[in-house]
């Protein structure tokens, strides 16, 4: 019998109290449990519990991606932002899952931020200012089009910007905080979880 087939056979085998056995115990056994309930523990979310590590982005590209973060979807009108929703953590594991053309576009791009940053003022991306960090990020302020930008900065920044406000409207402290405000959005309910 293969160990598939005999768990199996097992799991159908119904359990049943024989009140006989139960009533030939003695009463002394039964006296001598103890009263107090097993002591409770206090639970914490899975992502709750500490910091996650990055797994696709180095060190100083994660750091440069919450400073883009930040600065793309600030905190407004006491809904939360990018980093309240984590929404760098998730861009971790979702370019770390992607495409390899998808993950170049990210540590070029993520790069060159930091290596502009270094030449101009002299430190890397996430140590600039508000002032020196739209400098860096004057491509934005360029109008959409169909066809992506020709420079690959700015290529990444379009797709970032896009990428970290879906993250954020979709993550569970957007919605949350969405449903507590009393307005009703779509996708109430379908954000992301931490996946491990």
């Amino acid at each position: 019998m293969k160990r598939r087939r005999f768990i199996q056979s097992l799991a159908a085998v119904p359990v049943v109290a024989v009140p006989e056995v139960i009533a030939q115990q003695p009463a002394a056994s039964q006296s001598a449990r103890p009263t107090e309930e097993a002591a409770k523990l206090q639970l914490t979310p899975l992502d709750g519990a500490g910091e996650p590590t990055p797994r696709f982005f180095s060190e100083l590209e994660l750091k440069t991606l919450r400073r883009l973060s930040e600065i793309i979807m600030p905190p407004l009108n006491e809904m939360p932002g990018a980093l309240e929703a984590r929404a760098p953590e998730f861009l971790d594991f979702l370019i770390g899952a992607s495409s390899t053309e998808r993950k170049r576009l990210y540590t070029t791009g993520l790069n060159a931020l930091n290596s502009q940053a270094g030449k101009r003022f002299g430190k890397p991306f996430a140590d600039t200012t508000d002032a020196q960090a739209g400098e860096l990020l004057a491509p934005l302020k360029q109008a959409w089009t169909y066809e992506p930008p020709a420079d690959p900065l700015a290529q990444f920044l379009r797709e970032a910007k896009q990428d970290v406000r879906n993250a954020t409207l979709n993550s569970r402290e957007y919605t949350t905080a969405n449903a507590t405000d009393g307005r009703r959005g779509g996708g109430l309910g379908q954000y992301w979880y931490p996946l491990d």
